[in-house]
């Protein structure tokens, strides 16, 4: 039976809170402190990443390497219709409510002990959006008495966490053109202006969209700043113009003949479509920046002159003034990016000790060209220095294998030694189509959108990998509103007969690959690391696993029904921890995988949350 909700005269509500607090199903607000202490309290989970610094490691042990062989099923939510693909989520949990996001737009309210479904909120899409990686929804904000999250029609709601009515509703973005919205938004505290903001970006680099990053009031969803992360494009503070990202006259972009900007400037990609971490202590939004547009690296060059042209602030980490929506500092994983690897994977925030014992206040991040990346936070949210910092690399080394398209990455300079020829030719006269070369990694990359973990027991890093090539070329392109900007062909194949999917454990400082795992099919969901001593993901084939965190060793699994490309959570309630996870084949390996997407036929869409715990009399034995 669905929850009441009844309303209250002021006079009443006062006398109740005089009287003793909450009434029975009057949840509590969410407030900044609470958001601030995500990643240290047990009881919920209130943001994407498990806390500002992203790290989605929780610190409870009731389930761990001895008793996670009793883990069970406690509930599961079907999220029901004929809606039943792409389940990329990751829940929320406060007071007793889990929320959770779905395919094409839709959020639910569910009782965290029992399952009961207390509301359903689906946004009415129009019939022309553009998604480019299927209808998937990443996850939602919470704050005050609302929650958040993005739509495919490129807007923004807020919704009574308690009721599921539609508080607020803003449209940032021409959906039509391609403008969306996937990933979750973030609540922030600026400390200059002491003002809670609601953080997002937008999707639609593969339809030629300039990427945005905005803040806006969570109460009224009024903009503050909007920040536009292709270099010399104008963005706005308070409703007005305020300054152009970087260099007016865009540099890192060629000209015309006639001095005007190249076509590709005008439509140049950049969108953060993840979700951002925050770094509190020096008050700095840190969020991924995706790909140029197009794909297609000459129309973004002059000759053959690419490491003259960056396609600045493409395809790296963004670090921005929540204040003023400032661009503050920024690392670049690939320049003049020719193999859509993008840079919004997550940018985890962690204490870094390097290999002389010195520590650093530093971000890591597993990029889509298969490199992974340590980079010193302080100095790129310093203010008032040179925006593009090479120089604040700490470390980089492979995550993945036969990496083709560079050597490695210089750690003096900050950027990659390119293999020459894994840049695609244009093609030749009177030809449609380039000359074909092999790429590894493809650019579905050798991690993608999928969060890893990073576990402050053992200090190491587990990144859901995949091994895989594409046969890669290069196409005509013209811009064209609301059609795919790319300018490249693919296909991509196997690397190894044996596995796709690598799940890897990473020490940061050495670069070593500590342990790993290995799956059949591409892995496509987040990891969870726990005080247990154990790691969390899903399989594409459908099951839950944890792995000791140490060692490797796989401890249990279980099997949903259909593939898992969503991310675990873990919460504690009532003195008992359960584990949290979305069940739904999609994304974007059935849609553009090439032979991965026909081995993947065999897997059943679904859509459905499942909920595990161990029971109270297999609990109390193993204690």
């Amino acid at each position: 039976m669905a929850r009441k909700h009844f309303t209250i005269p002021s006079v009443s509500a006062l006398a109740l809170l005089v009287a003793g607090g909450f009434g029975p199903g009057m949840a509590k607000d969410v407030t900044w402190e609470d958001i601030l202490n995500d990643h240290e309290t047990t009881e919920d989970v209130l943001m994407y990443g498990m806390g500002n610094n992203a790290q989605r490691y929780s610190k409870l042990n009731q389930i761990n390497t001895e008793t996670v062989k009793h883990l069970r099923p406690a509930w599961a939510f079907s999220f029901g219709d004929e809606k039943q693909r792409g389940q990329e989520t990751q829940a929320i949990v406060h007071d007793g409510t889990i929320y959770i996001t779905g395919s094409y737009s839709r959020m639910w309210a569910l009782d965290a002990k029992t399952g009961e479904r207390k509301w359903k909120f689906e946004a009415r899409l129009p019939d022309d959006i553009r998604p480019c990686c299927d209808v998937i929804n990443r996850g939602a904000a919470i704050y005050g008495d609302k929650v958040f999250f993005g739509t495919l029609d490129a807007s923004i709601y807020a919704l009574n966490k308690e009721t599921g009515k539609v508080e607020w509703r803003e449209k940032f973005g021409d959906h039509k053109i391609g403008y969306t919205l996937t990933g979750a938004p973030t609540i922030i505290k600026d400390k200059e202006s002491d003002r809670v903001m609601l953080i997002h970006g937008s999707s639609g680099d593969e339809f030629g969209v300039v990427g945005q990053l905005y803040a806006r009031d969570p109460n009224s969803g009024e903009e503050i700043w909007m920040l536009p992360l292709v270099e010399g494009h104008m963005g706005r503070l308070n409703g007005e113009d305020s300054r152009t990202t970087g260099d007016a006259s865009a540099p890192s972009w060629p000209n015309n003949e006639d001095g005007s900007k190249v076509e590709a400037w005008h439509h140049g990609g950049g969108a953060p479509w993840q979700s951002a971490a925050f770094d509190v202590a020096t008050n700095t939004i840190v969020i991924g920046a995706g790909n140029p547009a197009p794909w297609n690296t000459w129309e973004r060059s002059q000759g053959e002159n690419f490491w003259d042209y960056d396609s600045l602030f493409t395809s790296g980490q963004a670090y921005v003034n929540p204040t003023t929506g400032e661009l503050v500092g920024f690392y670049q994983h690939t320049p003049n990016d020719a193999w859509d690897f993008s840079g919004n994977n997550e940018i985890i925030l962690f204490d870094y000790t390097d290999k002389d014992g010195k520590t650093h206040r530093a971000g890591a991040h597993a990029d889509r060209n298969g490199f992974f990346y340590v980079t010193d936070v302080n100095k790129l949210a310093e203010r008032g220095t040179e925006l593009n910092k090479p120089t604040a690399l700490l470390n980089a080394f492979p995550f993945v294998d036969d990496i083709s398209w560079a050597t490695h990455i210089d750690l003096e300079t900050g950027r990659p030694v390119e293999v020459e020829g894994q840049r695609p030719p244009l093609p030749e006269e009177g030809e449609t189509k380039g000359a074909t070369i092999q790429v590894t990694p493809p650019f579905l990359g050798g991690k993608n959108w999928n969060p890893m973990a990073y576990s402050q027991d053992t200090g190491l890093f587990y990144v859901p990998a995949n091994n895989w090539t594409e046969d890669y070329w290069t196409e005509n392109v013209t811009y064209q509103a609301g059609a795919a900007y790319l300018g490249q062909g693919f296909r991509i194949k196997r690397l190894f007969d044996d596995h796709i999917g690598t799940l890897r454990a990473f020490n940061p400082a050495t670069g070593e690959k500590v342990w790993e795992h290995r799956e059949e099919f591409p892995l496509w969901a987040g990891t969870l690391a726990t005080g247990g001593n154990l790691v969390f993901t899903g399989t594409s084939d459908g099951f839950v696993k944890a792995f000791n965190a140490e060692t490797g060793e796989e401890l249990w699994k279980f099997q949903t029904g259909s593939g898992i490309v969503s991310s675990p959570i873990t919460w504690e309630q009532e003195g008992k921890q359960y584990l949290g996870i979305a069940s739904g084949y999609g994304g974007a390996v059935p849609l553009w995988g090439g032979d991965m997407a026909q081995l993947t036929t065999q897997v059943s869409q679904g859509g459905s949350f499942w909920v595990f715990e161990i029971p109270n009399e297999l609990l109390a034995s193993a204690e």
